[in-house]
């Protein structure tokens, strides 16, 4: 593992904690981030982290939910030539129970080509995308943790100011700690620390 130092970081303000590198910038420094989103950002690689609250899906069955929610990141960021390259089975998290039920989590990681914020389509980067739903269905919500991890800039890409086009310098060669990595760590660390974040949890 690369030098890359960590820490479990407070999220939502501290109701739920997970660990992950000090070098994700909080973007609520910067802009306003919705009140559901907690964002990090590497901006020097180009990096993030999201972390999402949103209503539990009850048409969405726990087998195929990652990559549900995957397709539906997809069609929300208008990506395109969208694939799927792993999913993970149906994992029970033992670690976070409400009135003794775990929660369930399936994970998912996709490639796909994605433009920054407002730009076009002639400006996407190739972003590997992994995704974590953790279905808390005692409070009726489902968590995604997803990471982002580019690939190649395009030159018209916003980011290729910061990050510089083409090819993004592999994260173990840069000394930090590969996305992949980041996200199991966060996703593993993930707890629930005041369940009456949910509201009707108590």
């Amino acid at each position: 593992m690369a030098a890359d130092s960590y820490s479990e970081r407070p999220l939502f303000g501290g109701a739920i904690s997970s660990t992950f590198s000090h070098r994700f910038q909080d973007v609520s420094n910067i802009r306003q981030v919705p009140d559901h989103q907690e964002v990090f950002v590497d901006p020097a690689r180009d990096e993030s982290l999201i972390f999402e609250l949103l209503d539990y899906r009850n048409e969405v069955g726990d087998e195929g939910s990652a990559i549900w929610f995957l397709q539906d990141l997809a069609t929300e960021q208008e990506a395109e030539g969208g694939t799927v390259i792993e999913q993970s089975g149906v994992i029970e998290a033992p670690g976070l129970c409400y009135r003794n039920l775990p929660a369930v989590v399936t994970t998912a990681v996709g490639q796909m080509a994605i433009s920054k914020g407002r730009q076009g389509s002639e400006a996407q980067n190739i972003v590997k995308v992994y995704l974590a739903n953790l279905r808390l269905k005692e409070v009726g919500t489902d968590v995604l943790i997803t990471a982002y991890d580019p690939i190649v800039i395009n030159p018209l890409s916003e980011s290729a100011r910061a990050v510089g086009a083409g090819f993004v310098i592999p994260a173990t060669q840069a000394g930090c700690m590969p996305m992949a990595e980041v996200f199991k760590l966060a996703v593993s660390s993930f707890k629930v620390n005041d369940w009456s974040l949910f509201g009707s949890a108590g």
